[in-house]
């Protein structure tokens, strides 16, 4: 065996599944040797992290493959589409980091769809039905009995004709009457079941106006839309599988008597990404939205990747996910977890490092001297040199972690308790002499006295201490606002939980502390989104955050705490 046929072997298996599909294809010479994907959202809402996985096998094959993807809004729904949507579907893909080659709608594609259909008619396999759509439900059947057929199943082909112009027109309400192929009411897939392929919506078009009042349903337009546009592979998730049958029969409809078998769109199908204490419902998402139980659509507790990406996730973490999650032909539950670990590993290498203080309580260096302050020299990131350092001011009074302190600790508390030494991180080590209290046993100042041979970098100031605690200046520090994010959800799979899912959403998803301190330096890295507050967690300036408000949302913590929670 040669070595260029090892390699092909090692690159084959670090194939997924539908990568091999298209690899097969292209080496089959199938579709001219052209590979052309597309990603098809429906502009009725903002993307959330299962379109992410979408958008990165539609784009990133292509990508793999020398091929071209382009974007697609399947705009057939007027009454739920919005340019909002289609602008926010745009940037969310180029911030995950792809780009599309070209952009289209369905609505580019409308007169053609309309007159495929009234050819339809003409030969007698399409048919206007004025049933409402609970009858037509429920002469549908079932997977084992066979359909009823329509009392209007054969009426005159020029009446058909007619009543679908009419349709149109403005003359007919929405629901009294659609177009449904006349293909076969006792096929085992019910889908093939006389299927409706177009409704009335009496509603403005964000493109097309009011032009048209009959619009294509998903399964009518998306075959014959993907063929249009010479698409190769149409991806889709796995609830489309019982749909491919339909997709291939309508495009075999388009293009009767033509040979379609090596050169047409075909279909693949990979799993869902479904995540725990979270939804991937649209219409969950909206209502959330809409009745006001999180902060619109880029609430940063959502699935949206704009949500996401307001949380300070970046577009490689979220691509990091998807990698570890892969791709297959089963759903399945994807933990919460993965994702924020994922964000961990990619924040930890890129992360500015800053010192914040979230519960403050004042720390008094009662041997230091007033009004000295220097100037300490700490690192922007551990994980990368070159990143290089800035300074932080110490100074006599200082914030220091409520949390950092306890008066009668146990035995493996390394941080402040009196007559004990810590190091304060980039500073000197201090030995804690008391602490002042309130009435109510609230403790108000600590008091300690610092060591002026041990500061970080002095000869001889490697002494070992077991604690090293961040602190920030008082004079020198900046107020700010810290939002700490949780689950939205309490219960691992809303989805399918009987209960409202409103009342499955976690009360403490969202904390917010208004009464922290961050050193100054984070006013000269304000276009930095990505930081870590050190011993605390990864950080974000939020969209509201301005010079004199400064809000800061959490993205991960440094370990994952919610699996000790449980």
């Amino acid at each position: 065996m040669t070595d260029n046929n090892v390699t092909e072997i090692k690159e084959k298996k670090g194939l997924n599944f539908i990568e091999q599909f298209v690899d097969n294809d292209l080496k089959a010479g199938k579709n001219g040797g052209r590979l052309q994907t597309r990603f098809p959202p429906e502009p009725n809402g903002y993307l959330h992290i299962g379109h992410a996985k979408a958008i990165c096998m539609d784009f990133g094959i292509a990508n793999k493959f020398g091929g071209i993807c382009n974007l697609r809004m399947d705009d057939t729904n007027p009454e739920k589409e919005d340019l909002e949507y289609v602008n926010a579907i745009k940037e969310d893909i180029q911030w995950l980091g792809f780009h599309w080659n070209n952009i289209y709608y369905a609505s580019d594609y409308f007169q053609q769809l309309w007159d495929f259909a009234v050819r339809l008619i003409k030969e007698g396999k399409a048919y206007v039905d004025e049933q409402s759509s609970e009858e037509i439900a429920r002469q549908k059947g079932t997977p084992t009995q066979a359909g009823t057929t329509s009392p209007y199943r054969n009426r005159p082909i020029e009446e058909n004709l007619q009543l679908f112009e009419k349709m149109n027109s403005g003359e007919i309400p929405e629901g009294a009457m659609v177009l449904r192929a006349k293909i076969d009411m006792a096929n085992p897939n019910m889908h093939f079941r006389d299927p409706v392929i177009y409704r009335i919506i009496n509603k403005e078009h964000h493109r097309t106006g009011s032009k048209w009042k009959a619009y294509p349903m998903y399964d009518f337009a998306h075959g014959q839309s993907d063929y249009f546009e010479g698409v190769t592979h149409s991806i889709c998730t796995l609830e489309f599988v019982p749909h491919r049958p339909l997709y291939d029969y309508f495009i075999d409809l388009l293009k009767e008597g033509k040979d379609l078998e090596d050169n047409r769109p075909r279909q693949f199908e990979f799993n869902r990404l479904n995540l725990t204490y979270t939804v991937m419902s649209k219409r969950k998402l909206l209502a959330l939205v809409q009745e006001k139980l999180v902060d619109g659509w880029d609430d940063p507790r959502m699935p949206t990747i704009c949500g996401l990406r307001r949380r300070g996730y970046s577009p490689e973490a979220v691509r990091k996910f998807i990698d570890m999650i892969g791709y297959t032909k089963f759903d399945a539950l994807n933990d919460y977890a993965m994702l924020e670990a994922a964000a961990r590993e990619d924040l930890n290498a890129r992360a500015l490092r800053v010192s914040a203080v979230l519960n403050p309580v004042k720390l008094i260096i009662t041997n230091y001297p007033e009004g000295q302050t220097e100037e300490m020299e700490a690192v922007n990131n551990p994980e990368n040199e070159a990143d290089g350092t800035h300074t932080i001011t110490f100074s006599r009074e200082l914030w220091m972690e409520r949390d950092d302190f306890m008066e009668e600790a146990p035995k493996k508390f390394f941080r402040m308790v009196p007559g004990k030494e810590v190091r304060l991180k980039n500073a000197y080590i201090v030995k804690c002499t008391g602490c002042k209290k309130a009435l109510d046993g609230t403790v108000e100042e600590i008091y300690c006295e610092y060591d002026p041979t041990s500061k970080s970098g002095m000869e001889g100031a490697n002494r070992k201490v077991k604690g090293t605690l961040h602190w920030v200046s008082v004079a020198h520090s900046l107020k700010a606002e810290v939002r700490l994010y949780d689950r939205l959800f309490s219960v691992e799979n809303p989805s399918a939980d009987e209960r409202d899912f409103r009342e499955l959403l976690n009360p403490e998803s969202l904390k917010v502390l208004d009464e922290c301190y961050i050193e100054k330096y984070v006013m000269e890295n304000m276009e930095n989104r990505y930081l870590q507050f050190q011993r605390i967690g990864y950080f974000t300036f939020d969209k509201i955050s301005t010079p004199y408000r400064l809000v800061f949302n959490k993205t991960v913590g440094l370990k994952d705490s919610w699996a000790q929670k449980k």
